[in-house]
């Protein structure tokens, strides 16, 4: 019976080392060592699962939370027989009158029921069994909105615009800012308008605002929560005047930019079918603006009925109204102005159809 007994411990079923206790203690006195060793080994044994946390995906980056929110992570994790689990914050103990901890046998709650900003800060889970353990490490960040820019200044005023800087919020809310929001007011309404959103400089210019109108701005802060309850305005109004100041250089030298005629664009040779509206297009550029001239075989088909040619931008067109096998031919577009004179041409061949 000795002899299975021991053939049972080896298997290290817990159940087996319960049965061999008695029978150890009839035995001999054993030495110290033997005793921590035999303990070491009964622990091994009766360890049916090592210790190992299981991190859901969504906190293995920072988990952010809003001030006034509820903090409540549920953290599976394994071990036979039922290991020991504590929590710290940021090396130390946890404040219990803030941070409730519930140890289960297969997960560990941790819960806040109203974040603070002082909450923010690495946790740490640590799960112990014997002499093995797990860790697992989450980053809790708690946010609220910024507080307004310190200062708001109206640097400058002319024509229809306006020079505002002012100074970054004293308070971010824990979290880096998204940028400004600039809105302006005049006298006469009082009403505010946004003129810029997630403006990210501490400076900006105001512009397009009406002449003979008093203007006071106020610029927003803007985080992930949200704008700042309040806003830094104005001390002075921007007055637009209605008479503005003019500027005149002296020595500049104006550039003449007139030129010849010259098509950037070609006409292109083209095939339609009898009874179909055909365009022909071409571009020209030219100082003064030219005037564009249309011939058929170099004849001028100006105000021929059959035919509508416009000018636009550069941009020269003809429109050959519903062609019959006789309006085939060369096509010419002449561009002519007082510093010369330039033309392109293309074969429209006109078929019947099949």
């Amino acid at each position: 019976m000795e002899v299975a007994t021991a053939r049972e411990v080896a298997s290290g079923s817990h159940a087996q080392v319960d049965e061999m206790r008695p029978v150890d203690a009839e035995g001999p006195q054993a030495s110290p060592q033997r005793e921590v060793g035999g303990q070491s080994r009964q622990l091994q044994l009766a360890m049916e699962e090592h210790p190992k946390i299981w991190l859901p995906r969504a906190l293995r980056q920072t988990y952010i939370r809003k001030v006034g929110e509820t903090v409540n992570l549920l953290i599976p994790f394994q071990g036979k027989p039922k290991p020991q689990a504590t929590w710290t914050h940021n090396g130390c103990a946890l404040d219990a009158s803030r941070v409730s901890v519930r140890n289960g046998e297969q997960d560990s709650i941790l819960f806040i029921r109203e974040a603070q900003r002082a909450d923010s800060g690495r946790y740490q889970l640590r799960v112990q069994l014997g002499g093995l353990e797990a860790t697992a490490t989450i980053d809790i960040l708690v946010i609220e909105r910024p507080g307004p820019p310190r200062s708001i200044k109206l640097v400058d005023v002319w024509g229809s615009n306006a020079t505002l800087e002012w100074t970054p919020p004293q308070d971010t809310g824990n979290t880096a800012l998204l940028g400004y929001t600039v809105q302006k007011a005049d006298t006469k309404s009082g009403l505010w308008f946004t003129v810029l959103e997630h403006h990210h400089r501490t400076s900006c210019i105001v512009s397009d605002l009406v002449v003979g109108n008093s203007y006071a701005f106020r610029v927003f802060a803007e985080n992930q929560c949200g704008l700042s309850e309040t806003a830094a305005v104005t001390a002075d109004l921007a007055h637009i005047q209605k008479a503005a100041a003019v500027y005149k250089t002296k020595g500049f030298a104006q550039r003449d930019f007139s030129e010849a005629p010259k098509f950037t664009q070609p006409l292109a040779d083209c095939t339609t079918i009898t009874g179909y509206d055909t365009q022909l297009f071409c571009c020209v550029r030219a100082s003064p603006k030219p005037k564009i001239i249309w011939l058929k075989n170099k004849i001028d088909i100006q105000g021929n009925p059959k035919y509508r040619a416009l000018s636009h931008l550069g941009v020269c067109s003809l429109e050959i109204r519903k062609p019959g096998p006789f309006d085939g031919g060369i096509y010419t577009c002449k561009a002519i102005n007082a510093l010369g004179e330039a033309s392109v041409d293309c074969r429209v061949d006109v078929k019947a159809p099949n």
